[in-house]
Protein backbone atom coordinates (compact mmCIF):
# COMPACT_ATOMS: atom_id res chain seq x y z
CA UNK A 1 0.00 0.00 0.00
CA UNK A 2 1.38 3.08 -1.00
CA UNK A 3 1.27 5.80 1.65
CA UNK A 4 1.72 9.57 1.77
CA UNK A 5 4.42 11.52 3.79
CA UNK A 6 3.72 12.85 7.05
CA UNK A 7 2.35 15.68 6.57
CA UNK A 8 4.32 18.28 7.67
CA UNK A 9 3.72 22.24 8.76
CA UNK A 10 5.78 22.66 5.34
CA UNK A 11 3.89 20.62 3.25
CA UNK A 12 2.87 22.75 -0.07
CA UNK A 13 -0.98 22.49 -1.29
CA UNK A 14 -1.14 22.05 -5.35
CA UNK A 15 -4.93 22.93 -6.14
CA UNK A 16 -6.97 22.49 -9.02
CA UNK A 17 -9.57 24.87 -9.38
CA UNK A 18 -12.66 24.23 -11.57
CA UNK A 19 -14.23 27.84 -11.78
CA UNK A 20 -16.64 26.80 -12.98
CA UNK A 21 -18.54 24.79 -10.30
CA UNK A 22 -20.63 25.83 -7.94
CA UNK A 23 -22.55 29.36 -7.53
CA UNK A 24 -19.52 30.88 -5.71
CA UNK A 25 -17.43 33.58 -6.54
CA UNK A 26 -13.82 32.53 -8.25
CA UNK A 27 -12.25 35.61 -7.40
CA UNK A 28 -13.22 35.58 -3.40
CA UNK A 29 -12.46 31.55 -3.19
CA UNK A 30 -8.82 31.98 -4.79
CA UNK A 31 -8.34 35.33 -2.33
CA UNK A 32 -9.40 32.94 0.59
CA UNK A 33 -6.93 30.44 -0.41
CA UNK A 34 -4.04 32.93 -0.63
CA UNK A 35 -5.01 34.90 2.68
CA UNK A 36 -4.98 31.34 4.35
CA UNK A 37 -2.24 29.89 3.24
CA UNK A 38 -0.21 33.56 3.97
CA UNK A 39 -1.55 33.27 7.35
CA UNK A 40 -0.38 29.96 7.65
CA UNK A 41 2.89 30.14 5.81
CA UNK A 42 1.97 27.57 3.29
CA UNK A 43 3.46 27.46 0.17
CA UNK A 44 0.37 26.70 -2.67
CA UNK A 45 0.16 26.51 -6.27
CA UNK A 46 -3.47 27.28 -8.02
CA UNK A 47 -3.72 25.25 -11.79
CA UNK A 48 -6.97 27.18 -13.13
CA UNK A 49 -9.56 24.87 -14.83
CA UNK A 50 -10.84 27.36 -17.37
CA UNK A 51 -11.89 24.38 -19.84
CA UNK A 52 -13.35 20.75 -18.70
CA UNK A 53 -11.50 19.02 -20.98
CA UNK A 54 -8.11 20.13 -19.15
CA UNK A 55 -9.27 18.96 -16.25
CA UNK A 56 -7.32 15.39 -16.23
CA UNK A 57 -4.11 16.73 -17.55
CA UNK A 58 -4.32 19.39 -14.74
CA UNK A 59 -4.76 16.97 -11.93
CA UNK A 60 -1.77 15.06 -13.72
CA UNK A 61 0.27 17.98 -13.72
CA UNK A 62 -0.72 18.92 -10.18
CA UNK A 63 0.42 15.33 -8.83
CA UNK A 64 3.93 15.31 -10.67
CA UNK A 65 4.28 18.41 -8.76
CA UNK A 66 3.63 17.87 -5.20
CA UNK A 67 5.56 14.28 -6.02
CA UNK A 68 8.59 16.45 -6.97
CA UNK A 69 8.40 18.91 -3.77
CA UNK A 70 10.67 18.39 -0.98
CA UNK A 71 11.53 17.97 1.84
CA UNK A 72 8.23 16.46 1.79
CA UNK A 73 5.55 15.80 -1.01
CA UNK A 74 2.83 17.98 -1.49
CA UNK A 75 -0.90 17.54 -1.02
CA UNK A 76 -3.19 17.45 -4.23
CA UNK A 77 -6.20 19.51 -4.10
CA UNK A 78 -9.64 19.70 -5.92
CA UNK A 79 -11.38 22.63 -5.59
CA UNK A 80 -14.53 21.83 -7.47
CA UNK A 81 -18.20 20.00 -7.18
CA UNK A 82 -18.31 15.79 -7.48
CA UNK A 83 -16.69 15.92 -11.17
CA UNK A 84 -13.78 17.42 -10.24
CA UNK A 85 -13.15 15.75 -7.35
CA UNK A 86 -13.28 12.68 -8.81
CA UNK A 87 -11.03 13.32 -11.63
CA UNK A 88 -8.47 14.95 -9.02
CA UNK A 89 -9.03 11.48 -7.18
CA UNK A 90 -8.64 9.55 -10.10
CA UNK A 91 -4.89 11.60 -10.64
CA UNK A 92 -3.91 10.97 -6.76
CA UNK A 93 -5.00 7.31 -6.30
CA UNK A 94 -1.78 5.56 -5.55
CA UNK A 95 0.72 8.23 -6.55
CA UNK A 96 1.76 8.43 -2.89
CA UNK A 97 0.47 11.88 -2.09
CA UNK A 98 -2.08 13.11 0.13
CA UNK A 99 -5.38 14.26 -1.19
CA UNK A 100 -7.42 17.76 -0.46
CA UNK A 101 -10.99 18.88 -0.73
CA UNK A 102 -12.62 22.61 -1.16
CA UNK A 103 -15.73 21.51 -2.02
CA UNK A 104 -17.36 24.28 -4.29
CA UNK A 105 -20.33 21.86 -6.04
CA UNK A 106 -23.89 21.52 -5.32
CA UNK A 107 -24.18 18.57 -3.52
CA UNK A 108 -20.38 18.02 -2.14
CA UNK A 109 -21.29 14.19 -1.21
CA UNK A 110 -17.77 13.23 -0.98
CA UNK A 111 -16.54 16.14 1.20
CA UNK A 112 -20.20 15.62 3.53
CA UNK A 113 -19.38 12.14 4.14
CA UNK A 114 -15.99 13.43 5.01
CA UNK A 115 -16.65 15.65 7.35
CA UNK A 116 -14.82 18.54 5.30
CA UNK A 117 -16.86 21.92 5.58
CA UNK A 118 -18.77 23.54 2.51
CA UNK A 119 -17.47 27.03 3.72
CA UNK A 120 -14.09 27.47 1.91
CA UNK A 121 -11.74 29.41 4.96
CA UNK A 122 -13.27 26.19 7.28
CA UNK A 123 -11.97 24.06 4.81
CA UNK A 124 -8.89 25.69 4.32
CA UNK A 125 -8.44 24.89 8.37
CA UNK A 126 -9.10 20.95 7.46
CA UNK A 127 -6.55 21.29 4.77
CA UNK A 128 -3.75 23.26 6.74
CA UNK A 129 -4.29 21.66 10.32
CA UNK A 130 -5.56 17.91 10.01
CA UNK A 131 -3.30 14.78 8.28
CA UNK A 132 -4.47 12.16 6.39
CA UNK A 133 -6.60 9.01 6.58
CA UNK A 134 -7.39 6.97 4.00
CA UNK A 135 -10.57 6.16 2.53
CA UNK A 136 -12.33 3.69 0.44
CA UNK A 137 -12.68 4.04 -3.30
CA UNK A 138 -14.43 2.13 -6.52
CA UNK A 139 -13.69 1.29 -9.51
CA UNK A 140 -15.49 0.16 -12.22
CA UNK A 141 -12.94 -1.00 -15.22
CA UNK A 142 -10.33 0.66 -13.32
CA UNK A 143 -12.29 3.81 -13.62
CA UNK A 144 -12.58 5.90 -9.77
CA UNK A 145 -15.64 6.87 -8.86
CA UNK A 146 -16.27 8.14 -5.17
CA UNK A 147 -19.91 8.28 -4.89
CA UNK A 148 -21.71 6.38 -7.29
CA UNK A 149 -21.44 5.00 -10.49
CA UNK A 150 -24.31 4.23 -13.29
CA UNK A 151 -25.62 2.75 -16.31
CA UNK A 152 -28.87 2.66 -18.34
CA UNK A 153 -31.35 5.59 -17.31
CA UNK A 154 -29.55 7.42 -14.55
CA UNK A 155 -26.72 8.94 -17.32
CA UNK A 156 -29.34 9.72 -19.51
CA UNK A 157 -30.50 11.60 -16.44
CA UNK A 158 -27.05 13.29 -15.97
CA UNK A 159 -27.14 14.55 -19.79
CA UNK A 160 -30.38 15.66 -19.75
CA UNK A 161 -30.08 17.64 -17.14
CA UNK A 162 -26.79 19.15 -18.59
CA UNK A 163 -28.73 19.88 -21.52
CA UNK A 164 -31.01 21.60 -19.74
CA UNK A 165 -28.57 23.71 -17.67
CA UNK A 166 -26.79 24.85 -20.43
CA UNK A 167 -30.39 26.19 -21.92
CA UNK A 168 -31.95 27.53 -18.93
CA UNK A 169 -29.41 27.93 -16.22
CA UNK A 170 -28.34 26.40 -12.74
CA UNK A 171 -31.16 25.85 -10.38
CA UNK A 172 -32.61 22.85 -8.81
CA UNK A 173 -35.92 23.87 -10.59
CA UNK A 174 -33.93 23.34 -13.95
CA UNK A 175 -33.02 20.03 -12.59
CA UNK A 176 -35.99 18.51 -11.70
CA UNK A 177 -37.61 19.58 -14.53
CA UNK A 178 -34.89 17.83 -16.58
CA UNK A 179 -35.56 14.79 -14.68
CA UNK A 180 -38.83 14.64 -15.21
CA UNK A 181 -38.25 15.16 -18.63
CA UNK A 182 -36.14 12.13 -18.83
CA UNK A 183 -38.45 9.77 -16.93
CA UNK A 184 -41.35 10.80 -19.19
CA UNK A 185 -39.69 9.13 -22.28
CA UNK A 186 -39.93 5.40 -22.87
CA UNK A 187 -36.75 4.08 -21.86
CA UNK A 188 -35.42 0.52 -23.56
CA UNK A 189 -34.43 -1.89 -20.67
CA UNK A 190 -30.76 -2.97 -20.22
CA UNK A 191 -30.54 -7.00 -20.35
CA UNK A 192 -27.65 -7.60 -18.24
CA UNK A 193 -25.41 -11.16 -16.59
CA UNK A 194 -24.14 -10.58 -13.86
CA UNK A 195 -21.94 -12.11 -11.55
CA UNK A 196 -22.24 -10.90 -7.49
CA UNK A 197 -19.16 -11.31 -4.82
CA UNK A 198 -20.09 -10.24 -1.66
CA UNK A 199 -20.27 -10.82 2.19
CA UNK A 200 -23.52 -13.61 1.17
CA UNK A 201 -21.88 -15.13 -1.87
CA UNK A 202 -18.37 -16.21 -1.21
CA UNK A 203 -18.71 -18.52 -4.61
CA UNK A 204 -19.64 -16.28 -7.27
CA UNK A 205 -23.27 -16.01 -7.82
CA UNK A 206 -24.42 -15.51 -11.89
CA UNK A 207 -28.07 -13.94 -12.23
CA UNK A 208 -29.78 -12.08 -15.08
CA UNK A 209 -31.25 -9.24 -15.00
CA UNK A 210 -33.36 -6.50 -16.68
CA UNK A 211 -33.60 -3.42 -15.52
CA UNK A 212 -34.02 0.36 -16.77
CA UNK A 213 -30.67 1.64 -14.52
CA UNK A 214 -28.07 -0.01 -12.37
CA UNK A 215 -26.84 2.04 -10.05
CA UNK A 216 -23.46 1.19 -7.85
CA UNK A 217 -23.06 3.38 -4.72
CA UNK A 218 -20.11 4.04 -2.97
CA UNK A 219 -21.33 6.75 -0.46
CA UNK A 220 -23.41 6.14 2.65
CA UNK A 221 -24.51 9.39 2.84
CA UNK A 222 -26.21 9.51 -0.02
CA UNK A 223 -27.65 5.24 0.41
CA UNK A 224 -28.99 6.32 3.93
CA UNK A 225 -30.67 9.34 2.07
CA UNK A 226 -32.44 7.26 -0.67
CA UNK A 227 -33.37 5.11 2.61
CA UNK A 228 -31.20 2.03 1.47
CA UNK A 229 -29.49 -0.20 4.35
CA UNK A 230 -26.53 -0.50 2.34
CA UNK A 231 -24.92 2.52 3.99
CA UNK A 232 -23.53 -0.32 6.35
CA UNK A 233 -22.16 -1.97 3.73
CA UNK A 234 -20.43 0.77 2.62
CA UNK A 235 -18.78 1.69 6.08
CA UNK A 236 -18.02 -2.20 6.20
CA UNK A 237 -15.79 -1.98 2.84
CA UNK A 238 -18.12 -2.77 0.26
CA UNK A 239 -19.91 -1.45 -1.96
CA UNK A 240 -24.18 -1.19 -2.82
CA UNK A 241 -25.89 -2.24 -6.12
CA UNK A 242 -29.13 -1.15 -7.21
CA UNK A 243 -31.43 -2.15 -9.63
CA UNK A 244 -35.18 -0.96 -11.21
CA UNK A 245 -37.43 -3.22 -12.20
CA UNK A 246 -38.97 -2.69 -15.35
CA UNK A 247 -42.01 0.08 -14.86
CA UNK A 248 -44.17 2.04 -16.01
CA UNK A 249 -43.42 5.94 -16.43
CA UNK A 250 -45.98 6.03 -13.38
CA UNK A 251 -44.13 4.10 -11.53
CA UNK A 252 -41.28 5.53 -12.35
CA UNK A 253 -42.38 9.11 -11.22
CA UNK A 254 -43.59 7.02 -7.62
CA UNK A 255 -40.25 5.86 -7.41
CA UNK A 256 -38.83 9.37 -7.77
CA UNK A 257 -40.67 10.45 -5.11
CA UNK A 258 -40.30 8.30 -2.94
CA UNK A 259 -36.64 8.88 -2.96
CA UNK A 260 -37.01 12.74 -2.51
CA UNK A 261 -38.77 11.02 0.73
CA UNK A 262 -35.54 8.94 1.91
CA UNK A 263 -37.62 5.52 0.89
CA UNK A 264 -36.52 4.40 -2.00
CA UNK A 265 -35.07 1.50 0.08
CA UNK A 266 -38.09 0.08 0.92
CA UNK A 267 -40.27 0.29 -2.81
CA UNK A 268 -40.70 -3.33 -3.81
CA UNK A 269 -39.40 -2.30 -7.70
CA UNK A 270 -36.01 -2.19 -6.14
CA UNK A 271 -33.77 -4.78 -6.25
CA UNK A 272 -30.26 -3.87 -3.87
CA UNK A 273 -27.46 -5.78 -2.91
CA UNK A 274 -24.12 -5.59 -1.19
CA UNK A 275 -20.96 -6.81 -3.02
CA UNK A 276 -17.13 -6.78 -3.22
CA UNK A 277 -17.07 -7.19 -6.53
CA UNK A 278 -19.43 -7.27 -9.52
CA UNK A 279 -18.66 -8.14 -13.26
CA UNK A 280 -21.81 -7.23 -15.54
CA UNK A 281 -22.18 -8.16 -19.36
CA UNK A 282 -25.29 -8.28 -21.74
CA UNK A 283 -27.34 -10.90 -21.69
CA UNK A 284 -27.03 -11.58 -25.48
CA UNK A 285 -23.93 -12.10 -26.78
CA UNK A 286 -24.36 -9.82 -29.56
CA UNK A 287 -24.62 -6.25 -29.62
CA UNK A 288 -22.21 -3.47 -28.61
CA UNK A 289 -19.01 -4.08 -26.70
CA UNK A 290 -19.43 -0.77 -24.76
CA UNK A 291 -21.86 0.64 -22.77
CA UNK A 292 -22.32 4.12 -21.26
CA UNK A 293 -21.13 4.84 -17.99
CA UNK A 294 -21.90 7.77 -15.56
CA UNK A 295 -19.22 8.01 -12.88
CA UNK A 296 -19.65 10.76 -10.22
CA UNK A 297 -21.89 12.71 -12.53
CA UNK A 298 -19.42 12.36 -15.18
CA UNK A 299 -20.54 10.52 -18.59
CA UNK A 300 -18.03 8.10 -20.47
CA UNK A 301 -17.76 4.75 -22.37
CA UNK A 302 -16.59 1.75 -21.17
CA UNK A 303 -15.94 -1.56 -22.84
CA UNK A 304 -17.71 -4.78 -21.88
CA UNK A 305 -17.60 -6.88 -19.38
CA UNK A 306 -17.78 -3.94 -16.87
CA UNK A 307 -16.26 -4.67 -13.18
CA UNK A 308 -17.45 -3.10 -10.23
CA UNK A 309 -14.92 -3.03 -6.98
CA UNK A 310 -13.50 -1.60 -4.32
CA UNK A 311 -9.62 -0.57 -4.72
CA UNK A 312 -6.84 -2.60 -3.57
CA UNK A 313 -5.49 0.70 -1.59
CA UNK A 314 -7.74 3.87 -0.17
CA UNK A 315 -7.15 7.35 -1.31
CA UNK A 316 -5.55 9.16 1.31
CA UNK A 317 -7.97 12.22 2.44
CA UNK A 318 -6.89 15.14 4.39
CA UNK A 319 -10.12 15.36 6.73
CA UNK A 320 -11.15 15.87 9.87
CA UNK A 321 -9.75 13.40 13.01
CA UNK A 322 -12.26 13.90 15.29
CA UNK A 323 -15.47 15.87 14.44
CA UNK A 324 -18.11 13.42 13.20
CA UNK A 325 -18.90 12.94 9.32
CA UNK A 326 -22.43 14.47 8.05
CA UNK A 327 -25.14 11.67 7.90
CA UNK A 328 -28.62 11.85 7.12
CA UNK A 329 -30.98 12.29 9.89
CA UNK A 330 -34.13 10.34 10.74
Amino acid sequence: MTTPDALASAAPLFIVFNIGSGHGDADAARQSIASACLAAGRAHEVLVVDDPQRIAELAAQAVQRAQQSSPVRGIVVAAGGDGTINAVAQATLGSGCAFGVLPQGTFNYFSRTHGIPADIDEAMQVLLNETAQPVQVGLVNERVFLVNASLGLYPALLEDREAWKQQFGRSRWVAIGAGLATLLRVHRNLRLRIEVEGPDAPVPQLRELRTPTLFVGNNALQMEQLGFPEAQAIDAGELAGIALRPVGRLWMLWLLLRGAMGQLGAADKIVDFPFRQLTVRRARTFGARRMKVATDGEITWLSLPLQFRVAPEPLWLVRPSTAAPERAGP
